[in-house]
């Protein structure tokens, strides 16, 4: 791998970390601010809406802008605009407040991942490797989020997290300006690697189908995950707190996750991409229904093997989409992937409220499981069309 290659991967791989931890750290605020605001799991779960369906609405207009103003703008602007609504959240006084703040933060994170990618897959030759590479960076975001979310809210104040990341994405954002040098046109966007010069249109249709039911699956368990383990572990390990445990399990199913990434890149390389995605949808299915099904210690088991396994489609999504659209187009057909899985997925966190708030917290899991049924048709007609 050479130096150039090394900079993308280590550039992007920070700027996905902390998308996700921003991201992540609020499903494991729930229980504080259902006290602090007086809201309920339905109300909360809506929050969790707005904040991720900006996550992912402005991937479209983010993966078109790749084109045209090229990858380290964008990846400036996510970061500056990022940086700046995670201090606002920090400061909100209101529900509303903090509600506009979430907001705008997801708006700018949308704006990462349609930059990063394309430039992974344009300039990285070893691309399922370089894609787990940069999927770990994103997984370990995930389980930051969470437990620093908790730490600093246990120590400080819920608001300390947003102040943290902020403050980070702002001092990124500088590195990246004097990393990263501005050209006319990049290196990079000049010679394309993993060139594809035909998008295969029904094997991507199959795939975003797919793409976006995992979203909603990953919606619904990682916003509800943290509330229960921190309401069904009572028996396991009593002597640490259910704000504590809201933040530790949640991180240790996402750094379990790293293991799915390498697993996914590994896989990705030596077999057939679609049949692999296939099998792993299938694997979710009964790992989310144990997840409703169980407490204490066996909660926490299925929950770390849940992790591994939906973590596992991520390098292999995304070099699946590399593969089905033209090179030219490759932003923009991020930009859609990420709109159905972040945007349309987060209404998962939505509905799951309601059935939290009516039947209990650990109902939302099944109905996640069954969510992942039509997947498993959708998957086997990418093999058929690839």
């Amino acid at each position: 791998m050479s130096k150039f290659e090394k900079i993308v991967l280590g550039i992007t791989g920070g700027s996905h970390l902390s998308v996700h931890a921003l991201m992540l750290a609020l499903p494991s605020l729930i229980p504080i601010l259902r006290n602090e605001f007086n809201a309920g799991l339905d109300t909360l779960g809506l929050v969790v809406t707005v904040s991720a369906f900006m996550f992912g609405v402005g991937a479209i207009p983010a993966g078109w802008a790749e084109r045209k103003l090229g990858g380290r703008a964008l990846l400036i602007f996510y970061l500056v605009g990022s940086g700046v609504s995670a201090l606002l959240v920090s400061v909100s006084s209101s529900l509303f407040i903090m509600v506009i703040g979430l907001g705008c933060m997801g708006f700018f994170c949308s704006i990462y991942h349609p930059a990063g990618l394309t430039l992974i897959s344009h300039r990285v030759n070893a691309l399922t490797k370089g894609m787990a590479v940069h999927g770990i960076f994103g997984t370990v975001g995930s389980a930051a989020g969470p437990i620093m979310a908790t730490a600093l809210a246990a120590l400080i104040s819920w608001r300390a997290s947003y102040a943290f990341l902020g403050i980070f994405n702002i001092i990124l954002a500088i590195t990246t300006l004097i990393a990263i040098p501005k050209r006319k046109q990049d290196d990079e966007e000049e010679k394309i690697e993993n060139k594809v010069e035909k998008t295969n249109r029904p094997a991507l249709i199959y795939f975003y189908i797919t793409n976006m039911l995992m979203g909603m699956a990953y919606y619904g368990f990682t916003t509800f995950m943290p509330t229960h383990f921190a309401e069904n572990t009572n028996d396991f390990m009593p002597f640490i707190s259910n704000t504590m445990k809201a933040g530790i399990f949640p991180s240790l199913v996402f750094l379990a996750g790293i293991i799915g990434q390498l697993m996914g890149g590994r896989l990705g390389s030596l077999y057939n991409r679609p049949k692999m995605l296939m099998v792993i949808v299938a694997v979710n299915i009964p790992f989310l229904l144990f997840m409703g099904y169980s407490s204490d210690v066996w909660l926490v088991v299925f929950s770390l093997f849940m992790g591994m396994a939906y973590f596992s489609n991520q390098p292999i999504s995304n070099t699946l989409i590399a593969e089905f659209t033209h090179s030219a187009n490759r932003g923009l057909g991020y930009g859609i992937s990420f709109f159905l899985s972040f945007g349309i997925g987060s209404l998962a966190a939505g509905f799951g409220g309601f059935i939290a708030e009516s039947q209990g917290v650990a109902a939302v899991f099944p109905v996640m499981g069954f969510l992942l049924i039509p997947a498993l048709f959708t998957s086997y007609m990418i093999i058929r069309k690839s």
